[in-house]
């Protein structure tokens, strides 16, 4: 699936209007309204025209496609930025630090935002710099501190609660005053086992967690009916990185794999959207 991922830019050309994941029957239809679909760059183009010098604001003028991902870093939204780049999409990429964003940026020409996702005013200052017309906004931050409850800082568990899901209840609710009108866009959650599972010592994170799949819930309920989309994804399994190497024969998730998911959810008709997906490694328990 990915190599076809890759192959796409390459090769529209030969195979003639684009096709998109999971949506065979509505091919050069818009996914969301099945309307025409928003004219989309070529991977390639992309690069070149990143390359002569265009910047991110000039990409957002010619029509492009908004993505903004929020808690950008090298992993999971490292290598959705990549492929939402390939797909034609102006990316723009929100953390605290966008120091570490530098390299990443000037490979996928996307622009770079510091945003404290928990703090109210700089989501919606980040939303007013980037997320005007976004189409896709997803959600990654996460905090945790580990410990028995009996011994955790409420400091810390705020923090937690804070990052995992006031924040998302933030970026949400920015998305959709944006997007309501419009009746149409996608919103990503970025979930975790925790989520779903409550583990020893981590009481904090599942808190946090649990609070972000039913914010995706009632979301979801709430919004599908209006025309955007929103879903939560359960990331049950560690995630491989250049911190934590792959041990075995695939028993850590593929980054790329996972943001190929994600392509996949924004890709889905309306008759058959997903409020929530779970993606695992093969070999782990569940």
């Amino acid at each position: 699936m990915l190599g076809f991922l890759r192959g796409r830019a390459d090769n529209r050309r030969a195979r003639g209007p684009e096709v998109f994941i999971g949506a065979p029957d509505l091919q050069g239809l818009d996914r969301k309204e099945h309307r025409p679909a928003p004219r989309r760059i070529e991977g390639a183009a992309v690069a070149k025209r990143w390359r002569r010098g265009m910047m991110p604001d000039d990409r957002r003028r010619r029509g492009m496609p908004q993505a903004l991902i929020i808690g950008a870093g090298d992993g999971l939204s490292a290598s959705l930025a990549r492929l939402l780049a390939r797909e034609g999409y102006a990316v723009a990429l929100a953390a605290r630090n966008t120091a570490k964003l530098a390299a990443l940026a000037a490979e996928t020409g996307a622009s770079t935002h510091a945003c404290d996702a928990a703090d109210a005013g700089q989501v919606a200052a980040l939303f007013r710099a980037a997320g005007e017309e976004a189409e896709v906004v997803v959600y990654n931050p996460s905090y945790r501190t580990r410990g028995p409850i009996a011994e955790l800082d409420p400091a810390e568990v705020q923090k937690s609660l804070q990052v995992c899901a006031f924040g998302a209840f933030l970026a949400v609710r920015e998305a959709a005053r944006r997007m309501e009108p419009r009746g149409r866009g996608t919103i990503l959650l970025t979930g975790a086992s925790a989520g779903v599972k409550g583990y020893p010592q981590s009481a904090s994170f599942a808190m946090g967690k649990f609070a972000l799949r039913g914010l995706a819930q009632s979301a979801a309920r709430e919004l599908h009916p209006k025309g955007v989309h929103v879903a939560h994804v359960v990331i049950d399994g560690g995630i491989r990185s250049a911190r934590r190497p792959e041990t075995g024969e695939d028993t850590m998730l593929d980054p790329d794999a996972i943001a190929a998911t994600y392509w996949h959810l924004i890709g889905q008709p309306r008759s058959a959207w997903s409020w929530e997906i779970e993606v695992r490694p093969w070999v782990e328990r569940f």
